[in-house]
């Protein structure tokens, strides 16, 4: 690999990062619905097995609203990323902790 395809792999990396850190401030952002989508594609699919699935922007922005109404607070900490760079596609893994309340519930952590 040559110095400029090193340099890219690196820029990629880190514009992976910035975007992830985008996403949990707008978590943090009361689940803000309105600026979710401009960290998706347009034909994204968010998915998670305690949450449920939504494909599109219109279905992110939805499970966001329903998300606003269910937390009171969150704070995403994210860590340990782990991110492979193949051509133009990438994948990555983080690990999450961090406090979120449910109105009328127990504080928790994940």
């Amino acid at each position: 690999m040559d110095l400029e395809q090193r340099i890219t792999r690196l820029e990629d990396i880190e514009a992976i990062k910035q975007l992830k850190a985008r996403y949990c401030e707008i978590c943090d952002d009361m689940h803000n619905p309105d600026r979710i989508t401009s960290v998706f594609a347009v034909d994204a699919i968010w998915e998670c097995p305690d949450f449920g699935k939504a494909e599109g922007h219109d279905a992110i922005r939805e499970l966001f609203q329903g998300f606003r109404k269910m937390f009171s607070f969150s704070q995403h900490n994210v860590m340990n990323p782990i991110i492979e760079v193949t051509g133009d596609r990438a994948t990555g893994t983080w690990n999450t902790m961090g406090p979120w309340q449910i109105p009328k519930a127990v504080r928790g952590s994940g």
